[in-house]
């Protein structure tokens, strides 16, 4: 249901606190994206539907999106190189475009959501950290779909979600960390192994060891360590 007064600070503190309840061991970033668009349709007023602008490295994407042709729209933009959606992302902050079918901007970008059967929109910069900018844009089905109060609202809603977000990036950045690590210990263990099998059998150095490896994996075009764990393993089996 949507919030009936966005002045309403008992419903303001509702919604938040639904942002506030996201937990990250339970999903990742795409998850914590979805759930942000899904309660930004539910509760901020005009809010047909809704999409995540996501910028990584330059490139822009959806993150989500709580309908077709709100992901439509954003692929247009990034395929123009132009909108709502990238602006806001782009320079942090709240872009409207009160009657998308009187609107020139962006080479011509809001007849095409007029045209999509929305009236107007909206996108509120999220400031999620300094490698990755997003936005959260708002397609309303009539023209001027968000009062002052709804686009105060929207901006209050996304900086909030920015945390959440941040912390979801944050989150699954370490996650990653730590798995190449565990993955790069496990390589480095099993390299090892397979350099003492070699220096057993053949009496020679440990880098003589490691050239042996080497020349097997360029010679067989497999990885180092699958040569490794293969000779570990072959060895483990013999009697």
């Amino acid at each position: 249901m949507k919030a009936h007064d966005p002045t309403d600070s008992a419903e303001t503190g509702r919604i938040f606190s639904e942002l506030g309840r996201i937990k990250l061991g339970e999903t990742d970033l795409d998850g914590v994206l979805h759930q942000v668009a899904d309660l930004a349709r539910r509760t901020l007023p005009g809010a047909g539907q809704v999409s995540i602008t996501m910028i990584r490295d330059g490139d822009a994407y959806t993150g989500a999106h709580t309908g077709p042709a709100a992901l439509l729209l954003d692929e247009r933009q990034y395929a123009g190189a132009a909108g709502p959606g990238l602006d806001a992302a782009l320079h942090r902050t709240t872009v409207a475009v009160p009657d998308t079918a009187s609107d020139e901007r962006w080479d011509g970008w809001p007849r095409l959501a007029a045209e999509a059967g929305f009236g107007s929109v909206l996108s509120a910069g999220l400031p999620i950290g300094d490698s990755m900018a997003g936005a959260l844009t708002l397609y309303a089905e009539r023209p001027h779909g968000f009062d002052d109060d709804g686009v105060t609202l929207a901006g209050t809603f996304a900086r909030y979600a920015s945390v959440a977000l941040g912390n979801a990036h944050l989150y699954d950045s370490t996650a990653s960390l730590a798995q190449h690590m565990q993955a790069a210990m496990e390589s480095r263990a099993v390299i090892e192994q397979a350099k003492g099998i070699i220096m057993g059998e053949r009496r020679c150095s440990p880098d003589e060891a490691f050239a042996i490896l080497t020349k097997v994996s360029q010679d067989s075009n497999r990885k180092l360590r699958d040569v490794a764990a293969a000779l570990v393993e072959r060895t483990q089996r013999a009697p």
